[in-house]
């Protein structure tokens, strides 16, 4: 029996003419094995069942005797597979087309694992790259925490400073009320002359004359039930308790009423204007704060 040439061995394992010569002479002629490989790496290309164009010079196919030249350095130079000008027996062929089918299933297992080691590549590379971005998301979020960490800490410094400067301005304006009106009637009471005390017949005396004051001490009830006492001026307005109370008060120091529980009196707007001796808190008296 005639010897089977590389082209029909191809073509008898089940690849097209065209594929089987496309091979044979990209592959470089090497032989069935060195084919097999180039179509497997290509077996995705779009182009691959077109036409073979030989090159000038290229008789691929053209004479049986170039097909069985090509055939017998393919077997040689590989594994001597196939003995030249020797006929092969029916068992033989099968044989061989056996042992090169494997071979090729063996090659494309391989390209299988290599891919599959290519994708488990690119999926490190994505998750290292996931991960750099993360801790980039991650510096950027501690970063900007600092950032509002740092406003909020200026903003209560902020918040301590104006209510220094409030404490600083009752000071100021106590001060300056005691120097008016204490100085003052200091001053009067000094330049005044003495004047000679009758003597009233006991029998003659009315109502003991009404002793005045000059401070007034308060006891005051926040909402919270907290109870605070400060001492204010006799003369100084309720005004000035008001914004006291508004100082100790940390949730709501605007939205509250003053008042009294005996006699039960809620003090008004125009009431802040006055003095508290006016509105009968001299010398003590309980206030307690409510909502309005």
């Amino acid at each position: 029996m005639a010897e089977m040439t590389a082209l029909e061995m191809m073509m008898e394992m089940g690849f097209s003419r065209n594929r089987a010569e496309k091979a044979l002479a990209l592959s470089g002629h090497q032989g069935i094995e060195k084919a097999m490989d180039w179509l497997i790496e290509h077996e995705d290309d779009p182009n691959l069942d077109e036409p073979y164009v030989a090159p000038q010079g290229d008789v691929l196919g053209t004479t049986e005797k170039s097909e069985l030249g090509a055939a017998e350095m393919s077997f040689e130079e590989n594994s001597n597979q196939i003995q030249h000008n020797a006929a092969l027996s029916e068992e033989e062929k099968k044989e061989q087309l056996k042992r090169l089918e494997e071979l090729m299933r063996q090659r494309q297992l391989e390209r299988e694992e290599r891919e599959k080691k290519d994708e488990i590549d690119r999926e490190k590379q994505r998750r290292k790259q996931g991960q750099e971005l993360s801790l980039i998301r991650q510096k950027l979020q501690e970063e900007e925490m600092r950032k509002i960490a740092e406003e909020r800490r200026k903003e209560k410094l902020e918040d301590i400073r104006a209510k220094q400067r409030v404490r600083e301005k009752i000071e100021r304006d106590k001060a300056e009320r005691a120097l008016k009106f204490g100085g003052s009637g200091g001053v009067t009471a000094a330049a005044a002359p003495v004047q000679p005390t009758p003597v009233v017949p006991q029998s003659s005396l009315g109502t003991p004359a009404k002793r005045e004051y000059d401070e007034c001490r308060l006891q005051i009830r926040l909402l919270d039930g907290t109870q605070l006492t400060q001492s204010f001026k006799s003369r100084e307005q309720l005004a000035a308790v008001r914004l006291y109370v508004q100082l100790q008060q940390q949730d709501d120091p605007g939205n509250f009423n003053l008042m009294t529980s005996f006699p039960r009196k809620v003090f008004s707007e125009e009431d802040m204007e006055k003095p508290l001796q006016e509105l009968g808190l001299v010398p003590s008296a309980v206030l307690f704060v409510c909502k309005k």
